[in-house]
């Protein structure tokens, strides 16, 4: 894998979400090299977050918690797509893991 400066987005989107949320489990998977972006972009995310400050918070509050956090921590940066599965400690399986998105078909399904 490629170092640590070689993923500045996604670096700072976990560090965001460790520090505010306080997750037990973070996955992050860039899945921009599925798309139309240039080599190394850091566009389209899939994240799987479980965390405690979850409790009791329907999905779409959870979800925008998480995108809060990540907006927030990019200061106007730009990530066009982020796919989310946000778990209470308790909803969490540790054998589930990020499930890889298919392939894109490009826009209109082409």
């Amino acid at each position: 894998m490629s170092p640590q400066g070689d993923r500045p987005v996604e670096n700072t989107i976990r560090g965001a979400l460790v520090s505010n949320l306080e997750p037990v489990h973070l996955e992050i998977v860039n899945e921009s090299y599925m798309h139309n972006v240039p080599p190394s972009s850091e566009t389209h995310f899939k994240i799987l977050i479980v965390s405690p400050k979850f409790e009791g918070l329907a999905p779409i509050k959870r979800h925008r918690m998480v995108n809060d956090v990540v907006k927030a921590s990019l200061n106007g940066g730009f990530v066009h797509a982020l796919s989310l599965e946000t778990k209470t400690p308790s909803q969490w399986d540790p054998k589930c893991k990020v499930e890889p998105s298919p392939k894109c078909l490009g826009g209109f399904g082409r």
